[in-house]
């Protein structure tokens, strides 16, 4: 599976040059990361040159890369007998900024042809974010673009009916983005005096708990303990 990965990464680079960006090999798997504006000509290609014949799109989904990379808490090195406590320091460089995009969107195909896979990943520039739809290309980015919509709040221009497909009916913020509140905005219950459910604004207080469960004892040790 590596060696035909690494054929069709070649093939991929030649075919489309400065078209798309890096195109890598890890663990059999290829990413091909793509310029937005030049999405929808590299899937029509990869849906129907012969050499690609990539006719399935198999998952479609969004990522939010903020504060990549970085812990919100710095904690203690020593071990609790709790396992986990609070943190000890809230970080004071959270956001800064990287270099990375925050939102991407991430493409699965399938050839059966060729039995080959492949992922695809194009950033999703502007505020919302915004890039070209895949549906008239392939069908079932249907309903994984209103999904990816729905959780990330991006926006797929061209989609025929871009709306909320998994959160209730008048449903505020995306709850997949990093920076959505762990315990929500709103919580339901029944009230008896109305007789009816009733949304109110959420009543537990955040709270960030943070493993620390770094022992230094025999489990964790590569000595033979018999050894001592």
């Amino acid at each position: 599976m590596s060696e035909s990965a690494e054929v069709l990464a070649a093939r991929i680079k030649k075919r489309f040059g400065a078209s798309i960006g890096a195109c890598r090999v890890d663990a059999g798997q290829i990413t091909v990361e793509v310029d937005a504006g030049s999405l929808r000509s590299v899937c029509n290609v990869l849906r129907d040159e012969e050499e690609f014949a990539f006719a399935q799109l198999m998952d479609l989904c969004g990522v939010d890369y903020l504060d990549f990379g970085r812990a919100d808490w710095e904690t203690s090195e020593s071990a609790t007998n709790e396992g986990f406590s609070r943190g000890v320091e809230l970080r004071e460089d959270r956001q800064e900024e990287t270099d990375l995009s925050r939102y991407v969107v991430v493409y699965h195909l399938l050839s059966l042809t060729h039995n080959q896979r492949l992922r695809l990943k194009t950033e999703a520039p502007g505020v919302p974010p915004c890039v070209d739809s895949v549906v008239e290309i392939w069908s079932s980015a249907d309903w994984f673009e209103r999904e990816a919509f729905d959780l990330y709040g991006i926006l797929f221009d061209g989609h025929p009916d871009l709306r909320r497909i998994l959160t209730d009916y008048g449903f505020i913020g995306h709850p997949f983005r990093k920076d959505f509140p762990l315990i929500g905005e709103v919580e339901v219950r029944y009230d008896p005096e109305k007789r009816r459910v009733v949304n109110e604004a959420v009543s537990i207080e955040p709270r960030t708990l943070v493993p620390r469960v770094i022992r230094h004892d025999q489990r964790y040790s590569h000595e033979d303990p018999n050894d001592a």
